[in-house]
């Protein structure tokens, strides 16, 4: 009796994805977050051999070097995407300037990472933007210089994570007030998606950031209709002095995922945190002390 044999059937490769330049780092790193049975890596030597590349063949993601500047990246974004609208493009930036970071948000970059960046954050980049959905309209500059800009973010956590890094790259603070602010930031966006935007796509929280010489103020809009301090009892803030983990029981109690910290951390952070008077929109004001004058 004759028996099948036992093969092992392996899927095509669906997605292309592209590296521009030669760094065995980036490269590896690739390679590792990538999965080898769905993705082919395909590399090229400049921007020029990726614009060719990008004409030729859609690719899912291209990684740009990080030995050219945000200008010249961002030209590269703005000539494929006039051929293939929907790449992610994620910019590895030798040279950067806030209004490079913020060019690079109108013409659609997936992110943004200038020298020297971190490859975990590298790392967490690839993974978004090979897995999300259609990410194309997440954000919107509305109006946007280094010192004052306006933007549109979706309301879903990945685009959260995103625009804080976006806004990471922006800012140019000094340590620690980039870390605090940055922190700050993203708690009080994730709370605006989640809470005010109910983490419905189609809704849209809107931000407003401005850089003054001894001051960072970051002013967020949702779509909900507000609520009161004293109504939030799932967070920590409202917890009682004898009874600091009591809004854990109530989270678990109304089925709402682990944290409530948000806002309690934010209040850590930075030194002035404002609602206002409908609880939909907030006010973080952080003091830059090592911006300050020296006295006379």
């Amino acid at each position: 009796m004759n028996s099948v044999p036992n093969i092992e059937m392996r899927p095509f490769a669906v997605k292309n994805a592209l590296i521009v330049g030669a760094d065995l780092r980036v490269e590896t790193l690739l390679l590792s977050v990538l999965k080898p049975d769905i993705w082919v890596v395909m590399r090229v030597p400049d921007n020029l051999a990726a614009l060719a590349a990008a004409r030729a063949r859609a690719f899912h993601l291209i990684v740009t070097s990080d030995k050219t500047s945000g200008r010249e990246d961002i030209e590269l974004l703005r000539q494929i995407r006039g051929v293939r609208p929907h790449t992610r493009l994620i910019i590895l930036a030798a040279d950067s300037t806030p209004a490079d970071v913020i060019a690079s948000m109108r013409e659609r970059a997936f992110s943004y990472l200038s020298k020297p960046f971190s490859f975990d954050t590298l790392a967490e980049m690839i993974r978004m933007a090979t897995e999300g959905p259609c990410w194309d309209d997440g954000i919107e500059v509305v109006s946007g210089t280094p010192e004052l800009i306006r933007i549109l973010a979706r309301c879903d956590l990945k685009t959260a994570d995103r625009l804080v890094h976006f806004f990471n790259e922006i800012a140019e603070l000094p340590d620690p007030e980039r870390s605090q602010v940055a922190t700050a930031l993203r708690e009080m966006l994730l709370n605006a998606i989640e809470h005010g935007g109910r983490l419905d796509p189609n809704q849209y929280v809107e931000i407003e950031y401005v850089r003054a010489r001894h001051m960072v103020a970051c002013h967020i809009t949702d779509p909900g209709v507000g609520f009161r301090l004293d109504e939030i009892h799932h967070a920590a803030i409202a917890n009682p002095a004898d009874d600091p983990m009591r809004h854990v029981a109530l989270r678990e109690e109304q089925g709402i995922r682990p944290g409530g910290f948000g806002v309690l951390l934010a209040q850590q952070l930075v030194d002035e945190l404002i609602y206002g008077q409908d609880g939909n929109e907030v006010l973080l004001i952080k003091y830059l002390q090592s911006a300050k004058p020296k006295s006379p």
